[in-house]
C-alpha cells in the first residue's frame, strides 16, 4: 500500500463526500475537511484505499478525519503510521483526535495502536447537531445513542 499527500486526481472531495466527512465537527467547530492537507493511501492496483485529514496547530497535530474504502485491510493502520512520521518530522510532540461515544470500532482501533482516552467532551455532538451539521443522527453505530465527543490521543 501507497502512503502520500493527496494530489487533486486522487478525488479526495468524493471520497470524503460519500462518507459525510467533507465537513467535520467537533469541539463546537465546522471544519471544512478539504481546506486542510490529506495523506491518501492507494492499494497496489492504484485504487484508492483511504483518506486523513490533518491539522498541525503548534508542537500538536489533530487527525481530523481518517476513513477508509474497506475496513480491515490495513489502510486506517498505514495512514496513522505516516501521519504519525510526518507529526514527529514536524516537531510535534502530541497526536490527537476527536471521536464520538457511538464509536466503538474507532475507540478499539485507535487505543491498540497506543492512543489514550485524554477527555471527554459531554454532550458535544448534540451541541453540533443543533448549532452546526443538523444531519448529526441521534442514533449512532449498534444503536447507541450518539450523544458525545471522545478526545484520544498519542504522545509523540
Amino acid at each position: 500500500m501507497e502512503v502520500r499527500p493527496s494530489r487533486p486526481e486522487d478525488g479526495v472531495e468524493g471520497f470524503l463526500a460519500e462518507r459525510n466527512a467533507d465537513r467535520a465537527a467537533r469541539l463546537g467547530t465546522l471544519e471544512d475537511s478539504l481546506a486542510h492537507p490529506h495523506l491518501v493511501a492507494h492499494y497496489a492496483d492504484g485504487t484508492l484505499a483511504g483518506v486523513l485529514t490533518y491539522v498541525i496547530d503548534g508542537d500538536a497535530c489533530e487527525v481530523l478525519t481518517l476513513h477508509a474504502a474497506h475496513r480491515h485491510r490495513g489502510t486506517g493502520t498505514a495512514l496513522i503510521a505516516a501521519i504519525e512520521a510526518l507529526a514527529r518530522d514536524a516537531g510535534c510532540t502530541r497526536l490527537w483526535l476527536i471521536t464520538t461515544n457511538d464509536n466503538v470500532d474507532a475507540l478499539r482501533f485507535y487505543q491498540r495502536r497506543g492512543f489514550r482516552l485524554a477527555k471527554l467532551h459531554p454532550g458535544a455532538v448534540d451541541d453540533s447537531r443543533a448549532r452546526l451539521k443538523p444531519g448529526i443522527p441521534k442514533l449512532g453505530d449498534h444503536g447507541i445513542p450518539l450523544r458525545d465527543e471522545l478526545e484520544l490521543e498519542l504522545e509523540l
